[in-house]
């Protein structure tokens, strides 16, 4: 199923086209802030999160009620599937920590599981993943009813379209796409926007019998916790965001938005190549000779034809394109991509440059991994369906971002972005047609922009990396300027949040959540590995 999300040049041009759609941001206007309505108590369910396994007994589920449409808060409800983990010492149990993995459309039900978190985060809190609204287990929002449907359009699509044809047949199936989602989704697509996701996490914080809120947000995640803080400010206990959005930017001008995470993927991958040359060989096994040219020169044979790999596997622009941004999430996957680039360059090259013969041969059917699509993230395996997917990304963006409404601008503005983002901006151009057509515009009444500087009583606590791919790390300083009571920690890194992944911010984070000591600003930290360690 070709279905590419990065779930990815010039500034005039851009704003030109902007004002071509007739979007204009303005702020809305926050609900009034108020717990005067009461609401009922999660009714927990002992649970399981691994039944192949023995129960270890500290588990919860709940399926929590939630209005629909806010402005129906009697009419029809949605629900909002939640786990905890109970608290490791309930003496001392300080509340509950929601957390959220980010997509949108990212599955937060298991997170209650998650071990980014010192015993002492634990022993202090129930850990509370939720699936918000239209995600797998909270009613989630279908343009499908089978597979097969799915499959007959999604097939359809390339990720990265550069000929005439493929351009063609990826817009008029994102019109299909879009189609069916106007057919088959119902009324919850009307009301996926971040707001009501922010509307609903403040339910399920009373329903907890929490009188303020700790959150801990990653990637989107943390648009949630800002709206948050915004709309709930007196509420906020503590909130720890991580992979920073820029809200200001992302719900006023989607177009610039995703140009500029464009930009940060191009960051991150000139990080990676510079570090891999750094390590050299062995440790990075692409590291001999210039790695950004020979790097330059894979990416634009594959704009020209695919390479079949001695298995029989392809290598296409669109697999490529999607396996490199997938790696740059993780410093893991950043020497198994090292491999596979060595890899796909001796199969490119009959005659190997000077450069690749003096390298290490690594073995061929390295290469076959940059031969599939990269799987959507965040997503788990639910019981099968006749439609075993959702299309929650889709109904949180579009009526999130404001995007042209003529979905024929975006070949142009792919032409344009990837002059200054030759990897990633086409790939990540392609990313917004889908908007252009959803059938369920934004309505301002659900839309959060602004404003985004009102005070917490606690400081909010930016995490940062350096070189994070999906959301750069421009981002993450945006978002401490934009909140009136914030600190930014910033980790220097090539992969999307930090957390769970540094010793040293695992000890801040600690003492934020439980002992509500706000970190040090200006702050700079290492991970705990390297992307390419030494050989024993």
């Amino acid at each position: 199923m070709v279905r590419i999300r990065i779930s990815t040049i010039a500034v005039a041009f851009t704003s030109a086209l902007v004002m071509l759609a007739g979007t204009t941001a303005t702020a809305s206007a926050a609900p009034a802030e108020s717990s005067a309505d009461k609401v009922a108590p999660v009714t927990w369910t002992p649970c399981n999160p691994d039944p192949s396994k023995p129960d270890p007994l500290i588990y919860d589920c709940a399926v929590y009620p939630v209005p629909l449409d806010y402005a129906k808060p009697n009419g029809e409800k949605v629900g909002i599937a939640m786990m905890r983990r109970r608290a490791g010492n309930p003496a001392k149990r300080i509340g509950s920590l929601f957390l959220n993995p980010g997509g949108p459309g990212g599955s937060g039900y298991m997170w209650a599981t998650t071990t980014r978190f010192e015993s002492r985060v634990t022993d202090s809190f129930d850990m509370v993943g939720f699936d918000p609204r239209g995600v797998g287990r909270s009613n989630p929002l279908k343009c499908f009813t089978t597979n097969e449907d799915a499959s007959a359009v999604f097939d359809r699509m390339t990720g990265v379209p550069v000929t005439p044809a493929e351009i063609t047949g990826t817009l008029a199936a994102t019109k299909d796409y879009t189609d069916a989602c106007g057919r088959n989704a119902g009324e919850l697509i009307k009301h996926m926007s971040t707001m009501n996701v922010v509307r609903d996490l403040d339910r399920m914080r009373q329903a907890v019998g929490d009188a303020k809120l700790t959150y801990t947000g990653f990637s989107y995640g943390t648009l949630i916790g800002a709206t948050y803080a915004n709309m709930y400010p007196s509420k906020v206990r503590a909130v720890i965001i991580d992979g920073n959005v820029d809200p200001q930017l992302r719900l006023g001008n989607g177009l610039e938005y995703d140009r500029e995470r464009a930009d940060g993927f191009e960051l991150a991958l000139d990080a990676f190549l510079s570090r891999c040359q750094a390590a050299g060989a062995p440790r990075c096994a692409f590291a001999v000779g210039d790695t950004r040219s020979r790097f330059d020169a894979i990416r634009d044979h594959l704009r020209t034809a695919p390479v079949t790999l001695p298995d029989g596997s392809t290598v296409t622009l669109s697999t490529f394109t999607s396996q490199v941004a997938n790696a740059l999430y993780s410093q893991s996957r950043q020497a198994p991509l090292a491999r596979s680039l060595q890899a796909l360059d001796q199969a490119i090259n009959a005659q190997p440059s000077i450069a690749a013969r003096s390298a290490q041969p690594v073995d061929p059917n390295e290469a076959s991994a940059l031969a599939v699509l990269a799987p959507n993230a965040l997503r788990e395996a639910l019981p099968e369906t006749p439609y075993s997917s959702d299309d929650s990304y889709y109904g949180v963006n579009c009526q999130d971002k404001p995007y042209p409404s003529n979905p024929k601008l975006f070949p142009l503005i792919a032409r344009a972005w990837e002059l200054g983002a030759p990897t990633f901006g086409r790939y990540q151009a392609f990313d917004g047609p889908a908007c252009s057509t959803w059938p369920a515009p934004a309505r301002q009444v659900e839309r959060y922009t602004g404003p985004w500087n009102k005070r917490t009583a606690n400081p909010v606590m930016v995490v940062g990396n350096l070189y994070d791919p999906a959301t750069q790390y421009k981002f993450a300083q945006n978002m401490q300027r934009e909140l009136d009571n914030a600190v930014l920690v910033s980790v220097d890194v090539v992969e999307h949040c930090a957390i769970g992944r540094s010793k040293a911010l695992g000890a801040l984070v600690t003492s934020y959540l439980v002992d509500q000591i706000a970190p040090t600003p200006g702050q700079l930290l290492k991970p705990d590995a390297d992307a390419f360690p030494a050989t024993a």
